[in-house]
């Protein structure tokens, strides 16, 4: 749930909770079934956790009850539903065979997840159209996404260890990174030919998602992640663009 941190009341309001510990609910059963070896209902779980994080939010902003109490409780929640379940998912699945190696790349999720919704509560971009650095409901359902994608293609062997491997510190970096992610708070206003090429893409995914939903979301997933690297490198060489333009209409002195 993203609330502004000025001008909020302390009150506990049920409703948005409501939501939020639906979210956390889902997270601590992902980590029983991970515990107990049922990797696609971890990793369910934690999509519908993603889902429940999304809508607390947005209950609370269309009924007005945003409050510092429910900021806190989010944040709480999703250390638990977005870092520590995605992480013992990793772990168990395909982590554990490593050793000291597996349970470290575990932690390290966990640590920058915590590092993430620190930076993000003290910032107060709730009304930034750009996250700064990958979500952890992002995060964690690239994994989660990455385990059903796995098994649905039926990966196993060192391919599956070492790929989960490289995917948690990569994403534990670019949680903890500067990069810009699309926070798809404020949609972009439509006019009427792009509200229907809109509805007409959101059908043609919809049937997608329902032919192929492992493979679908695995690249949707994938998709965002690596926007953000994108993002960031484009603007960096708009930056150098522009200070060379500078430069060039800059008479030299001397």
């Amino acid at each position: 749930m993203v609330e502004e941190h000025a001008e909020l009341s302390s009150k506990f309001y049920p409703l948005p909770c409501m939501f939020t510990i639906a979210s956390l609910f889902c997270g601590f059963y992902s980590i029983l079934a991970a515990i107990k070896g049922d990797f696609v209902i971890a990793a369910v779980a934690i999509l519908v956790a993603a889902v429940f994080d999304g809508l607390d939010g947005r209950v609370a902003r269309f009924t007005g009850t945003t409050s510092t109490f429910g900021m806190e409780l989010d944040s709480l929640c999703d250390l638990v539903s977005f870092g520590v379940a995605p992480a013992l998912l990793a772990y168990f699945w395909t982590l554990q065979p490593y050793g000291r190696y597996g349970w470290l790349a575990a932690f390290l999720y966990v640590a920058t997840t915590s590092l993430r919704l620190a930076r993000f509560n003290s910032q107060n971009s709730s009304a930034a159209k750009h996250f700064t650095g990958l979500p952890c409901p992002a995060a964690a359902s690239m994994i989660s996404a990455a385990v059903l994608f796995a098994g649905y293609l039926g990966i196993e062997g060192s391919v599956k260890h070492l790929a989960l491997l490289f995917l948690v510190y990569i994403l534990a970096y670019l949680m903890v990174s500067t990069h810009p992610y699309y926070s798809f708070k404020k949609p972009p206003q439509a006019t009427k030919a792009r509200t229907f090429q809109l509805l007409v893409g959101s059908v043609l995914l919809l049937v997608l998602f329902a032919a192929e939903p492992q493979v679908m979301m695995f690249i949707t997933f994938l998709l965002y992640i690596a926007s953000g690297p994108v993002f960031a490198a484009v603007r960096k060489v708009k930056l150098i663009a522009a200070k060379a333009e500078i430069a060039r209409k800059t008479p030299a002195k001397g």
